[in-house]
């Protein structure tokens, strides 16, 4: 086994970490809603007097009989491995202060703290993916020259908190193993008309285009320069910010509230430029529109960032058979299975926030029906109503850990992770659930599932040295890591033993059979090197 103690990057597993770098009717609720350093390799600068006498590359001495590849480098032997992927998330809302910051006007270092004990949570129960609201009301939870700060931090739009919280939250993840998934309400400009808007906040900027709804301000989609500004804000985030992925909820446009959405003189501009489509299939066409540009646009940015949309768990009623509740596709003009069918998006999440014994809205047929929609390898992350445990009866533990075991049943169709609404259950472990669902479902760490556009990519295992029970790590070429993964021969074939950042440079084994590949940003997984501890 490998020796367990704290590292410089915390705990991992059982492993020494050596040489860090640091009811069917819409919700009420918000929701969704490194390289290495290198070691000194064996070149033969060293004296034969200063070289320690069980000191190889992998499993096999390097000597003048080793097999050389075209670099001159001494070949490694390499076995297949893998393990049982899943996404492993959790929301963490900004909008009215849900999860973070606890309250406005906290000091940078206590906000600094509150994102830190939010994160120690996140890897006490194996989670591996933050969804993290940078974008409530079209302001901004990190530095940015295109929308004010976030009122949510200080108490007032506009005012510096005094550090980036996106930033910090991405330092500070990435060497827990945790993903960085920023996300974005892309039309909603404020969820209180009471409040104070500065500039360069975009209703303020293009105020023709800002609609009253409700008690929210709206900016219209269909207007070219909304699209093309919220565009230029995700990319902004996409080139400055070292996230894992970009994330939209539900809210294109809003929920009806009884009213007509107030677009008419931008749909009827539509029209006289020779427009033909229907206003509803405009609005579906305006939303498909930003979908696409912006998966092509990430993409060309950064390829390993991952873009994912979470639908209102109903697609249509009737589908499947049996569910009824509001029609997405003809109330709020969202058609997540195009989206899914034309590669727009990696995953979708539905938010499928209801309990399992329901029967309008049963979580296990919805579950099952949207795995079945998945296409080209992407996935279905099923969204969990996980804020409402102990709310009823219907919501228990237990119920928790159904929908959880449920969404591993359909894994063939595609649903390949759980992502949670929200946080907090896990931080006071509500009714023992963050409990139950670590020791029962979440053990041990995991990485997410590849990028689906890219599993077919190939990635260079890590060149692997040897000194006793010591193993160095060092990458191969430039490629984009995200982890070092490391296996055991078990006597039936390799099984996963843990997932540990890839700045990390060495680490210590005790006798036996392993295996350690690399993992791309991509998630997308090399051959593991064999490597023998005698």
């Amino acid at each position: 086994m490998i020796k367990g103690r704290w590292g410089a990057c915390g705990l991992w597993g059982s492993m020494l970490i050596m040489g860090c770098a640091g009811d069917g009717t819409p919700p009420a609720w918000e929701g969704p809603a490194s390289e290495a350093g290198s070691a000194d390799a064996a070149d033969g600068e060293t004296s034969a007097d200063d070289t320690p006498a069980d000191s190889t590359n992998a499993s096999s001495g390097a000597s003048d009989d080793t097999p050389v590849d075209t670099d001159g480098m001494p070949e490694q032997p390499l076995v297949d491995v893998s393990h049982d992927r899943e996404f492993r998330g959790v929301w963490i809302a900004t909008v009215s202060n849900i999860n973070y910051p606890s309250q406005t006007g906290l000091s940078a270092d206590a906000q600094r703290q509150e994102l830190d004990a939010l994160l120690d949570v996140m890897g006490a129960h194996n989670l591996n993916a933050v969804v993290f609201q940078v974008r409530p009301e079209s302001d901004a939870l990190y530095a940015s020259d295109l929308e004010p700060w976030s009122r949510f931090l200080m108490g007032t739009q506009g005012v510096d908190p005094g550090f980036d919280p996106l930033a910090y939250l991405i330092e500070q993840s990435h060497p827990r193993g945790i993903e960085v998934h920023a996300w974005f309400n892309p039309y909603r400009a404020q969820v209180s008309l009471s409040s104070t808007l500065v500039p360069p906040h975009i209703a303020l900027a293009s105020p023709q285009y800002a609609y009253e709804y409700g008690n929210f301000l709206w900016m219209d989609p269909g207007a070219e320069e909304i699209q093309e500004r919220t565009i230029d804000v995700i990319l902004d985030v996409v080139d400055r910010y070292d996230v894992d992925g970009i994330h939209f909820d539900d809210y294109f446009y809003p929920y009806p509230n009884g009213e007509q959405f107030p677009d008419g003189a931008t749909y009827g501009a539509y029209l006289e430029d020779g427009g033909m489509l229907a206003q509803d299939d405009w609005r579906r066409d305006n939303v498909h529109q930003l979908v696409e540009v912006l998966y092509e646009s990430i993409v060309g940015t950064r390829d390993h960032v991952r873009f994912g949309i979470s639908p209102f768990g109903i697609y249509r009623p009737g589908m499947p058979p049996g569910i009824v509740g509001l029609d997405q596709y003809a109330e709020i003009f969202a058609d997540p299975l195009v989206w899914m069918d034309e590669g727009w998006v990696d995953y979708l999440a539905p938010q499928l926030y209801w309990p399992s014994t329901q029967t309008q809205q049963a979580y296990e047929p919805l579950l099952e029906w949207w795995s079945s929609m998945t296409s080209g390898g992407r996935y279905i992350f099923a969204g969990n109503f996980l804020s409402q445990i102990g709310s009823s009866a219907a919501w228990s533990t237990e119920e928790l850990l159904t929908q959880v075991e449920l969404s591993r049943v359909y894994r063939d169709l595609g649903s390949m992770g759980n992502v949670f609404f929200h946080i907090e259950p896990f931080v006071s472990d509500t009714m023992g659930v963050g409990t139950a669902l670590a020791e029962t479902f979440y053990e041990g760490r995991v990485l997410t599932p590849p990028i689906a556009a890219l599993a077919d990519t190939e990635v260079a295992p890590p060149w692997v040295e040897r000194v006793g029970s010591t193993i160095t790590l060092t990458p191969q070429d430039d490629t984009p890591l995200r982890a070092w993964v490391v296996y055991e021969d078990v006597g039936e074939g390799f099984s996963l033993v843990d997932v540990v950042p890839a700045d990390t440079e060495t680490l210590e084994l005790t006798p036996g059979v392993w295996a350690i590949s690399a993992a791309a940003r991509s998630s997308v997984e090399s051959r593991g090197v064999l490597v023998e501890i005698p």
